[in-house]
């Protein structure tokens, strides 16, 4: 990965941000999914803790399997999610980085990054007999309208109501509209880094960005997140205005859908590295943009802009809604191919990815190939496999050229 002078800032926020939920004892612990609307719970003074970032922790440390394994041999099957039994194991062993989650309060589910995950989230709320909330956001299948905003908008007014009664104070709407505002700064910041992409060649590579990608997904609303990615943003501006590349000899100019693979990221980053192939975009880093889309006035009320940003996800499109934003991505960022990770932990990521693939190749004309893996489990990952595909993958975009 690209050696970032701001990196240091990041681990140092993140450092704080662990601490800080290990040891308060005035603030209450939530358990969040990563699309969950967390505006909400910093505005109220709650803090928000992911178990899908522990586990992707875990396994970027080489720890996943240890914790799965016991997760299984409680009767947890290998056919569901691997962040969800890599949590499971930590929970049973109390093991994994930072010594452990510190206990939750109550749950936020939100169903636009994973639909399954309701499941996953029952098992904890069981678990440590404290409540759940869950945000049912449907798909989007031929862009917004008003029936999903309104539906979802009365979600977000029903939670402060839950978090009212969580809390036993009143919601606190001022402090929601400054969180809101912060959170649309970050937000703006990682856009403009993700879209600095664009040049040729790249100041900043895919992999990079799953690296970076920790404060816009847990920090989001605060003021130190607003600080990273501003301070990340010049660094990566300068580095385009002087053509530092992130892949020295860039050739290959390449998206990547879905969740990376971290155990795998360092042998990935060689990989890549030896053939002179950028990971140029992401639909997964994306994802976290969305605050940033919409202008004051075409989405004056914060409710509705808050829905906009958390239904506008690219895991919860329809299949040809999918497909347009791809086809965009090609043309927007110059790429020269594609490939999709079939990931076997995600379902919701990967259905009809093969039927994606021939699509995306028909209308954008260049060439893209598809790995099956798993994001957070070794046990289904073949060095050999998957980097004969993605070598046949770069020939092709060779000779397509």
């Amino acid at each position: 990965m690209t050696e970032f002078q701001t990196f240091s800032k990041m681990k140092e926020l993140m450092t704080a941000y662990y601490f800080e939920a290990k040891t308060t004892k005035e603030k209450p612990i939530a358990w969040i999914t990563s699309g969950a609307p967390v505006e909400f719970l910093f505005a109220m003074d709650i803090i928000p803790i992911y178990p899908e970032n522990y586990a992707a922790m875990c396994a970027a440390n080489h720890q996943s399997v240890e914790l799965m394994e016991a997760a299984e041999a409680q009767g947890f099957s290998q056919d569901i999610c691997a962040y969800a039994r890599t949590d499971f194991g930590a929970d049973i062993l109390q093991g994994g980085p930072v010594g452990g989650l510190p206990a939750p309060h109550f749950l936020l589910c939100s169903t636009n990054i994973c639909k399954t995950v309701i499941k996953w989230y029952e098992v904890i709320a069981r678990k440590y007999d404290v409540p759940l909330f869950i945000v049912d956001t449907p798909f989007v299948h031929d862009g917004l309208t008003d029936d999903l905003l309104e539906y979802t908008v009365a979600q977000f007014k029903d939670l402060e109501q839950f978090l009212a009664r969580i809390t036993g104070r009143p919601f606190d709407h001022e402090h929601l509209a400054e969180v809101l505002r912060l959170s649309q700064e970050a937000a703006a910041y990682w856009k403009k880094i993700l879209f600095l992409a664009r040049t040729v060649p790249t100041p900043i590579n895919s992999l990079d960005s799953f690296i970076h990608l920790g404060p816009i997904v847990t920090l989001r609303g605060t003021q130190g997140c607003v600080d990273y990615y501003q301070a990340l943003y010049e660094e990566v501006a300068g580095r385009a205005a002087d053509k530092i590349p992130s892949v020295p000899g860039e050739r290959y100019r390449v998206l990547w859908d879905n969740l990376p693979v971290w155990f795998k990221m360092r042998r990935l980053e060689n990989f890549f590295q030896e053939r002179k192939c950028a990971l140029v975009v992401t639909t997964y880093a994306n994802s976290w943009g969305g605050l940033s889309n919409y202008e004051d006035e075409e989405m004056a009320d914060p409710y509705r802009l808050l829905a906009a940003s958390y239904l506008n996800v690219y895991i919860n499109y329809g299949f040809e809604e999918r497909i347009r934003y791809l086809s965009g991505l090609m043309d927007e960022f110059s790429l020269t191919g594609f490939i999709m990770h079939s990931n076997r932990s995600c379902k919701p990521y990967s259905v009809g990815m093969y039927r994606l693939q021939e699509e995306l190749s028909q209308r954008t004309g260049r060439p893209g190939v598809v790995i099956e893996a798993d994001q957070n489990d070794p046990r289904v990952y073949s060095d050999a496999q998957i980097e004969a595909r993605l070598d046949a993958f770069i020939e092709s975009m060779e000779a397509a050229s």
